[in-house]
């Protein structure tokens, strides 16, 4: 069994960064933890979570498709932090739901970088996992 701890962040898909980072710094408060401008990634700190910003006209925006209208959506993905992360039991019980041929893979998240699964809602919705911050690691 699965229990969730908490939402580590969550991901929205932007048209126009300067303005969204504005919003979320000036008007909730929420500052600049880490930025990857390379892949068009911008993660603010709100309170122990994170909110990733992601340019859709960036390498890592233009994964999700084309930037949000009115008739789509601009939510990429929400993380809930996972416990106990034991990863072999996990995946088992994530196959026996069906949720097979998963990859585990090594992400940032709210609590530092750490191991993390993606999978799918019954409505098409991406939700990661995300285990436990690595210790005694450099920031990267």
């Amino acid at each position: 069994m699965i229990r969730l701890a908490a939402i580590d962040h969550v991901v929205f898909r932007v048209r126009d960064m300067v303005r969204m980072v504005a919003f979320y710094e000036d008007v909730l408060g929420a500052r600049i933890e880490r930025r990857v401008d390379d892949i068009g990634l911008v993660q603010l700190r709100a309170g122990s979570a994170l909110v990733d910003l992601v340019d859709c006209a960036a390498p890592l925006g233009r994964e999700g498709g084309p930037p949000p209208a009115a008739t789509g959506g601009n939510v990429d993905h929400v993380c809930f932090r996972a416990e106990p992360w034991d990863e072999p039991a996990l995946l088992a019980h994530l196959a026996a739901h069906g949720c097979g041929d998963l990859e585990v893979a090594r992400r940032y998240g709210a609590e530092g970088f750490g191991p993390s699964i993606y999978i799918f809602d019954p409505e098409g919705n991406r939700i990661e996992l995300k285990g436990p911050p690595e210790t005694g690691c450099a920031e990267e």
